[in-house]
């Protein structure tokens, strides 16, 4: 079943909510890749094409045949700092060419990004771009593993969606799952870096990134993972909040729909009295407006206005 999709006008009371979240990313640390190293041009022993290793940005070339023909410096440096705070959580692909290099298959953004930081090292896949059966096995055994976490298994079925060109369909069949189970891995993807990479490392669990798959907004997503990794919070509690922020944004909302006629009452019969006046209105028309005063006093001088018309 689909995640029912939330959506929020935010108000006030949020910050009540979260709460002072201090610097909740002294909590994180990058994510590093400890597997392989291509040492130089003469590094004959990876040939798994599934693993992730670890090459030499001076050994890497961009792809002639790259599409994009220019890169956005805000945006690249935008990325640069989010790949420093949480590492590069999605190795670039690679082919080795005849000279010992490597050419970029996908993830120019990131190659640029990293050389932004000073990387020496860029973690790869490596695709025998002549061999997609070869390629397509290794993928699978690479799922089947049984320490890999949720975004390596979601990164690796989107590989073989790119790499080898199979349907989620065809996909979920080579590896043995239910098509809804790698549908719900593919959407993991979607979320935003600091969401991805504490789900990586374990700050999250799959479960609480499905909560907040639910939840439109990326930047609010990114709150409340933040609320998650300072309070160690479950994913029933994690709901809870979420409940918490749509009643907000719902009152919100009810505030700012309300017509300017009605608004213009409240003004009016608000100059009377010096509590709150509520009011409620539904789609239809039909409503209740509430009335708090704190004497005697407010009700005759509003009955006082009404005689004399001057409300």
């Amino acid at each position: 079943m689909a995640a029912k999709k939330h959506e929020f006008g935010l108000g006030k009371g949020v910050e009540a909510l979260f709460g002072d979240m201090g610097n909740v990313n002294d909590l994180r640390t990058p994510v590093g890749y400890i597997n392989k190293h291509v040492v130089d041009s003469t590094e004959t022993s990876v040939k798994d094409t599934a693993d992730i290793v670890r090459i030499p940005i001076g050994m890497i070339e961009p792809n002639p045949f790259q599409p994009r023909m220019s890169f956005d410096q805000d945006a690249l440096t935008e990325l640069a700092g989010s790949i420093k705070t949480f590492g590069l959580i999605q190795p670039i692909t690679v082919r080795k060419k005849g000279d010992g290099k490597y050419q970029i298959i996908s993830g120019e953004r990131r190659y640029r990004a990293c050389g932004l930081l000073g990387m020496d090292m860029i973690p790869a896949y490596i695709m025998d771009a002549n061999d997609q059966g070869m390629l397509e096995m290794a993928i699978v055994e690479n799922i089947q593993r049984e320490n890999l976490d949720p975004i390596e298994v979601a990164m690796s079925y989107q590989r073989l969606i790119d790499e080898c060109s199979l349907t989620q369909e065809q996909m979920a069949s080579r590896v043995g799952k239910k098509r809804a189970s790698v549908t719900n891995y593919l959407r993991l993807l979607k979320l935003p870096a600091k969401v991805q990479h504490d789900l990586k490392v374990g700050l999250l669990s799959v479960g609480h990134a499905k909560v907040l798959l639910g939840v439109e907004d990326e930047a609010l997503q990114e709150q409340l993972c933040d609320l998650v990794v300072k309070n160690d919070l479950s994913v029933r509690q994690l709901e809870e909040k979420i409940k918490a922020l749509g009643k907000e944004g719902r009152k919100e909302k009810k505030r700012q729909d309300l017509p300017e006629s009605y608004t213009k009452v409240l003004g009016h019969i608000g100059k009377y009295f010096k509590t709150d006046i509520s009011l409620r209105r539904s789609d239809s028309g039909k409503g209740t407006m509430t009335i708090h005063f704190d004497s005697d006093e407010e009700i005759e001088k509003f009955l006082r206005a009404l005689d004399e018309k001057d409300l």
